[in-house]
């Protein structure tokens, strides 16, 4: 009886949970929807409830339908706020505080996710001064699903950018929604959904994988995975004292400098624990009050320790390392700082061109300078046949339908994309699954040809002072053909990265480019949103001192083409048809640029700034955008296109 009884009060329970009308996690308090258009609410209830919706002095009223889904579309309403939402069905529902604006959907991997605290150096004032209610975040959790859409989320929140809650934002998003609500003054509503170090085919929904892609042809693969080799023991935390310790006494330490990777200090491909010390000498003032201490970054994860006391760590390689030291650590005279760095592939320690020092009030002590440094443990390199398949955030459609999905109902103004890191390996299969995105995205939300603003990858990884290939030139170039899907505009970005850090401090320049894309394409502003696009090129009729010259011209010059520096347009290369680039001789001929090579008495190819990070892409409109880096086969004279000559 008692077992009886437990069962229909579970029936019942269950049955006083369906009949609750539900909204999904994105629709509460404080949201912002989209202005002067229908917009789409929708939820869940049990079957054929009935539900009201109160808005504005309005009535909607509808119906659950048999599998307990409903939606409703209220009036476009104008830019303002804020509004109170009402629905009632065997519940009652209360949203507050919701304002009306202009919604964009942020997306991409980590130079989206990249929030404002991790750049509060940088931005310490507009963290300082944020006072903008009328912007608001919706942070979409990072969530996975490999078997079919998922219907709503975990969990979100909406939160203004304001005080403390900004620190949460994207930063690139935020400076976006920022210039935006300057230029038109509406309330701007971010929807942030974007996960570091994740390729563009996780986010679309739907297979996205290219013809023969064999992995993915849908039969079922069996593969031998060679055991795990056992992690070897760090001899620092092995023995009696650990190394970090203020008694343990070193012995064959050897001398090395930071910043530096280990790599070009006498440490040949290693992988594993390295550890560092250094004695540093702290002034009196500096004691018994809080300090911090900048540490760059460090290649990959690393722990620290101040006098034997762990004083925080980072797991992976971006982030830049900013640790608070609490009061009662540092001590007047000598201490002891010990670095536990492990490292997994590439060069390890610490990057060059970094901040490194220790900092309270107005005393400094710098960090850079001569350590010591010992391995603790060498990592035997893994067989290739680890990763197989890889983790599931990076399989096709995986955050889509965990992160994308459950929002496509949301009515929103368009798209920012910042992503490609991840995908740079394969700049052409990239161009595609790109136009799949777009084409996916847009069917996904219903609303037509919706803007899609996206980033081209900036400069990044080392100066090559030579003519060299590079897939990051490649990528670059492929996300510049995407232009030629309808309604698109990128942002370039290729001045704004830096060449020791793949997550560039300047998010703000990025921001407002992709700001100045909106205002054309979803604003109908007659601007210059774009830097100089390579619109033709061919050999000219006419020599210069004999050679052969080919002549460059270019669309959105705004009021004209310029080099920055005021020196001729540098990182132009000039090929044959043997594909073998040289440095050229260049000058600027009105909007025109003018390039010529002794070495190629015939050319056939000509390229700007095809370098992973160019040394000196001086070519801009007076705008103050920088040109997009191109390749370009050089038609002969006398190349024919439509009856017409093309040097004519």
């Amino acid at each position: 009886m008692k077992n009886m009884l437990c069962t229909f009060l579970l029936i019942l329970f269950s049955y006083c949970l369906q009949a609750e009308i539900r909204l999904p996690q994105i629709i509460r308090d404080s949201m912002i929807l989209q202005r002067d258009q229908p917009v789409r609410i929708w939820g869940w209830s049990s079957p054929k409830e009935k539900i009201t919706v109160s808005f504005n002095r309005k009535i909607i009223r509808t119906l659950g339908n048999a599998e307990g889904r409903w939606m409703i579309e209220l009036p476009p309403t104008r830019a303002g706020g804020p509004y109170t939402i009402s629905f009632k069905g065997s519940n009652t529902i209360v949203l507050k505080e919701v304002l009306f604006g202009d919604v964009w959907f942020c997306s991409g991997q980590s130079n989206m996710v990249h929030q404002l605290n991790i750049h509060d150096v940088t931005y310490a004032n507009e963290i300082a001064q944020a006072n903008n209610p009328q912007i608001r975040q919706f942070w979409i959790p990072t969530g996975t699903k490999l078997d079919g859409a998922a219907e709503d989320l975990p969990s979100g929140y909406w939160k203004s950018a304001v005080g403390e809650d900004i620190r949460p934002f994207s930063a690139v998003a935020y400076f976006f929604a920022k210039k935006l609500f300057e230029k038109y003054g509406v309330p701007i509503g971010i929807i942030n959904a974007s996960v570091g170090g994740t390729p563009i085919e996780a986010w679309t929904g739907g297979s996205t994988h290219p013809p023969g892609d064999s992995a993915h042809t849908g039969s079922t693969q069996l593969s031998v995975i060679p055991a795990r080799p056992l992690t070897p023991v760090d001899k620092g935390l092995s023995g009696p004292l650990h190394w970090y310790d203020p008694i343990y006494k070193p012995i064959g330490w050897r001398s090395i400098y930071v910043p530096g990777y280990w790599e070009d200090q006498g440490v040949k491909d290693f992988n594993g624990v390295i550890w560092y010390r250094k004695e540093i000498t702290v002034p009196a003032s500096m004691t018994g009050k809080a300090a911090r201490m900048f540490l760059g970054r460090i290649v990959d994860a690393e722990e620290v320790y101040l006098n034997g006391k762990k004083i925080g760590q980072t797991t992976y390689l971006y982030p830049q390392r900013r640790y608070a030291i609490p009061a009662d650590v540092l001590v007047p005279g000598k201490n002891l700082l010990v670095v536990r760095i492990t490292n997994n592939s590439g060069k390890g320690g610490f990057v060059p061109d970094k901040p490194y020092y220790l900092f309270s009030d107005k005393d400094t002590v710098e960090l850079y300078g001569p350590w010591e440094y010992k391995v603790g443990a060498v990592h035997i390199p893994l067989p290739s046949a680890y990763g197989y398949g890889g983790s599931d955030q990076n399989k096709a459609s995986a955050l889509y339908n965990a992160m994308v999905a459950p929002v496509t109902n949301y009515t929103i103004k368009g798209f920012c994309w910042y992503q490609g890191e991840s995908n740079a390996g394969k700049p052409q299969e990239y161009l595609e699954l790109s136009k799949k995105q777009i084409t996916q995205w847009r069917s996904a939300w219903k609303q037509g040809e919706l803007p899609f603003l996206y980033v081209q990858l900036p400069g990044f990884m080392d100066y090559n002072y030579l003519p060299s290939e590079s897939n990051w030139a490649l990528m670059r170039e492929a996300q510049a053909q995407l232009l030629e899907v309808p309604n698109t505009a990128m942002a370039i970005a290729l001045d704004l990265g830096e060449w020791n850090d793949i997550h560039p401090d300047n998010k703000k320049g990025v921001g407002e480019r992709l700001a100045l894309g909106a205002m054309k394409l979803a604003y109908g502003e007659d601007i210059v949103y774009s830097g100089p696009l390579v619109r033709s090129v061919r050999l000219d009729s006419i020599k210069e001192n004999g050679l052969a010259r080919v002549l460059i011209e270019f669309d959105h010059l705004g009021e004209g083409l310029i080099t920055i520096d005021g020196e001729p347009p540098a990182e132009f290369a000039i090929a044959g048809e043997d594909k073998k680039f040289y440095w050229v001789q260049t000058r600027l001929d009105g909007n025109s640029v003018i390039a010529w090579c002794p070495e190629v008495p015939v050319p056939a190819y000509i390229r700007y700034a095809h370098s992973d990070n160019p040394v000196q892409p001086n070519l801009y409109n007076r705008s103050g955008l920088p040109a997009s880096p191109f390749t370009r086969p050089v038609p002969p004279v006398g190349w024919h296109r439509s009856g017409e000559s093309e040097n004519q």
